[in-house]
C-alpha cells in the first residue's frame, strides 16, 4: 500500500491561525465559557454577494479548504471528506424557529437548504466545480477521524492522488444554551493559563475549522506523513494505556519511539483524567502538549490537534504556550495525537516527520 502525506493545512480557529506563515507567534487572550472563532478576510475568498448568503461556518469551510488548496498548489481534488459533529446549527436554528415563529406557513427554503450537515463541502464542492467523491461524516467527537481514515484508505489503495480533508463546527445561540443547562460548558469564566488546573465540570466551547489535503505522493510543501488512524467509541480510562500501547505495537513502534503526545485536555474535572493518568503514566517520560486551552472545544477540535502535530513536525519547534512539561526532544519525529470526548469517542492518530 502506499503512504499518506498530509502536504499542506489550514485552520481557522479562535486564535489568528489562518495565516500559515505564523505559529501561534500572537496568541489571543479570553476569559469567558464560550470563544469564537477570528475571521479572516473573507472577501479575498468569496464574493461578497455569496457571502452575505453563507452562514459563519460555511464560509469558514470555504475558506480554510482554499488555503489549503493554494498551499498545496492544485486546482482540484479527486475526493472532499469533511467530518462535522453538530454541522450548520446558525441555519437549522432558523429554519426551526421560522417553523415555530410563522405557525408552519409561509417558510424560506434558504435556511432548510443551508442546515444540512453536508452544505460545507457542497458548497467547496460548487466552488472548484468538483464533481468526485464527496462525503460529510457526522460521528460525535470522531466526526473528523472518520474522514480521515476514509481519505487515508482511498489513498493506500491508489484510489485517489489528492483529497481534501476537514473538520469544520458552528456555535448556535440555542444549542449553546442547552449545553449550558445540561452543564457541558464550564459555569464560570476561565482564561488560557488557568485552563488545564480548572476544578469546575464542563467546557470552555468553541468553533472553526481545519483543512487538509492529503496525497500518496510527497510535495515540497509536505508537513507528515500521516501512519495510522483508530477510533473507539468506548474505552475505560484504565485501558486506554493498554489500548495505546497495542496500537503502536500494531504500526512496529514501542512507547520510547514516541517524540511528542498531543492530548485533548480542556479543564473538565470528570473527564481529563484520562489525559492525567496517561501524563503520569506511559508518557511520564515523553515531551506533552495540549491545545483546547487556545481554541476551546467542539466536535472536531481534534483536527486542530492534527495541525498543531503537523506544524510542530515541519518546524520542529514546539511553542511554549502549548507545553504541559519540560521535557524536550532534541528531534520530533514521531507524533502520537490522543483525544476524548466526555469519556467516549477516543481517538488515536500517528503522525512521523515526512
Amino acid at each position: 500500500m502506499k503512504k499518506v502525506y498530509i502536504n499542506s493545512i489550514a485552520s481557522i480557529s479562535p486564535q489568528k491561525t489562518y495565516d500559515n506563515c505564523n505559529f501561534l507567534d500572537e496568541i489571543t487572550e479570553y476569559n469567558d465559557t464560550v470563544i469564537f472563532a477570528q475571521d479572516p478576510d473573507y472577501k479575498q475568498y468569496i464574493p461578497p454577494a455569496a457571502a452575505r448568503r453563507m452562514a459563519k461556518g460555511i464560509k469558514m469551510g470555504v475558506v480554510a479548504s482554499k488555503i489549503a488548496m493554494d498551499e498545496a498548489g492544485i486546482e482540484t481534488v479527486d475526493a472532499i471528506i469533511t467530518g462535522t459533529g453538530m454541522g450548520c446549527m446558525i441555519d437549522s436554528e432558523k429554519f426551526v424557529s421560522a417553523i415555530i415563529d410563522n405557525n408552519e406557513q409561509y417558510l424560506t427554503p434558504t435556511s432548510f437548504i443551508q442546515s444540512t450537515h453536508n452544505t460545507v463541502a457542497g458548497q467547496i464542492a460548487l466552488g472548484m466545480e468538483c464533481k468526485a467523491y464527496n462525503f460529510t461524516y457526522v460521528h460525535s467527537a470522531i466526526s473528523f477521524e472518520s474522514a480521515l481514515l476514509d481519505a487515508k484508505m482511498q489513498l493506500e489503495n491508489n484510489e485517489a492522488e489528492h483529497i481534501l480533508v476537514g473538520g469544520v463546527e458552528e456555535l448556535g445561540a440555542h444549542t449553546t444554551k442547552v449545553h449550558r443547562l445540561i452543564n457541558h460548558i464550564k459555569p464560570e469564566p476561565v482564561s488560557i493559563s488557568e485552563v488545564l488546573h480548572s476544578k469546575t465540570e464542563g467546557a470552555v466551547f468553541s468553533e472553526g475549522t481545519n483543512f487538509f489535503v492529503v496525497s500518496n505522493e510527497k510535495t515540497k510543501s509536505c508537513y507528515a506523513e500521516l501512519v495510522a488512524v483508530e477510533t473507539f467509541n468506548t474505552l475505560q480510562k484504565e485501558k486506554v494505556s493498554e489500548a495505546i500501547e497495542t496500537f503502536l505495537k500494531e504500526n512496529n513502534l514501542k512507547l520510547d519511539d514516541i517524540d511528542l503526545v498531543v492530548f485533548g485536555n480542556n479543564g473538565d474535572v470528570d473527564f481529563d483524567g484520562y489525559y492525567n493518568k496517561l501524563s503520569e503514566g506511559i508518557f511520564s517520560k515523553t515531551q506533552q502538549v495540549f491545545y483546547k486551552h487556545l481554541v476551546g472545544e467542539n466536535n472536531t477540535v481534534s483536527a486542530f490537534g492534527v495541525w498543531l502535530a503537523s506544524k510542530i513536525l515541519k518546524t520542529q519547534t514546539v511553542p511554549e504556550i502549548v507545553k504541559i512539561n519540560k521535557i524536550n526532544s532534541s528531534e520530533i519525529k514521531t507524533v502520537l495525537c490522543y483525544n476524548q470526548y466526555r469519556g467516549q469517542n477516543h481517538s488515536l492518530v500517528l503522525l512521523r516527520k515526512c
